[in-house]
């Protein structure tokens, strides 16, 4: 494809549970998950206040590299010893044997898998195409009920134990936050409103094909699920989201219910959570989804393939509107694929969800 100029990059602090799922929990009458969500929601908005800071202080500049090196990836596993400086201490890097700690393992293959994915799949070294290492770091702070991407690397949380369980352990959690990463280095999406719930929606893609392709799985084959694993099993719920059907993914005492919008009819209007970044987000991504599911076949070669163009083509402003993302793809499938199959489920996804593509 031709090459293009990228925005400024301008990194934000992305997290995979939403603020207004948490504020749910810090009201709970569980005095041990309320605290625990409290302490999570405290972290988060320093860490965000953080980001804010570096982002006016400008990002420094890596050196490019004396000559190419060949594509692999470059993982190193921080652990905080749960606390909340970060790196933390390195305990393994890339090569290394397994260690004893599963979380650390965990951290280690999901960053590997997303990297595959991203080279396999679309010839993509590391997230930002040029071989960047992939830090991570595991064990943040006590009772830590969420994970993260600040702009340089991941961090996960232990998660309570009543609520959240390890954030390890949904390997479409890493590829979710790492796909943070991949949107900051090319369309740069504003973290707000619509072109907000954009980045959140194509973390979302690209964490559920990581899964997908890690698993083998054909879109007929795939839950759709994104965090399948991560609750606690007393909790009345399958996973953060559903591509397939949003709005279904868990319905409980404590937890609330899933308020995820399908369609633009149900789109939800509110100044929290950066306009609805979460929430939103339901909607192109049930648009991936049902253009995924009508081709077949491996979700990651023609719907993601779309996808994967229009992020990395140089036409999406940091502004970008569903209905602007959605004239991408099919451009996108149109310039690739021509007038067949591809274009017109396309099409048909972007209609079934109420955003109009001309």
């Amino acid at each position: 494809m031709t090459s293009h100029a990228y925005p400024p990059v301008h990194p934000v602090f992305c997290t995979i549970v939403p603020p207004h799922l948490l504020e749910h929990l810090a009201a709970s009458d569980n005095p041990a998950v309320a605290a625990a969500a409290r302490r999570t929601l405290v972290a988060d908005a320093a860490n965000r206040t953080g980001r804010v800071l570096a982002r006016s202080a400008g990002a420094p500049t890596a050196a490019p590299p004396s000559e190419p090196a060949p594509a692999r990836p470059r993982r190193t596993i921080h652990d905080a010893q749960n606390g909340t400086e970060l790196p933390g201490v390195v305990v393994r890097e890339e090569g290394q044997e397994a260690t004893g700690d599963a979380t650390v393992n965990r951290a280690y293959a999901g960053l590997g898998a997303t990297f595959d994915l991203f080279l396999q799949a679309f010839g993509r070294d590391s997230v930002d195409g040029a071989g960047l290492p992939l830090l991570a770091t595991v064990h943040y702070d006590r009772n830590y009920g969420n994970a993260f991407w600040n702009g340089e690397q991941m961090v996960f949380g232990d998660g309570d134990d009543d609520i959240f369980l390890d954030f390890t352990l949904p390997v479409d959690v890493i590829g979710h936050e790492l796909a943070h990463g991949f949107t900051q280095h090319t369309a740069n999406l504003e973290y707000f409103s619509q072109s907000g719930a954009l980045n959140e929606s194509v973390s979302d893609v690209f964490g559920s094909l990581v899964k997908q392709y890690a698993l083998g799985q054909s879109a007929d084959q795939a839950d759709w699920l994104i965090g399948e694993g991560l609750f606690h099993p007393n909790v009345q719920g399958t996973a953060l989201r559903s591509m397939k059907a949003p709005g279904t993914a868990y319905d409980d005492d404590v937890l609330g219910k899933d308020p995820q919008p399908g369609h633009m009819d149900d789109y939800v209007r509110t100044s929290r959570d950066n306009g609805g970044v979460h929430i939103n987000s339901g909607i192109p991504n049930h648009a991936f989804y049902l253009a995924a599911t009508e081709l077949g076949g491996n979700a990651w070669e023609r719907a993601g393939q779309v996808w994967y163009d229009v992020m990395t083509g140089g036409t999406l402003t940091p502004e970008t509107r569903f209905d602007e993302f959605a004239q991408a793809t099919v451009a996108a499938a149109k310039a690739r694929y021509g007038d067949g199959a591809e274009i017109q489920a396309v099409l048909k996804a972007w209609a079934a969800v109420g955003v109009p593509t001309d």
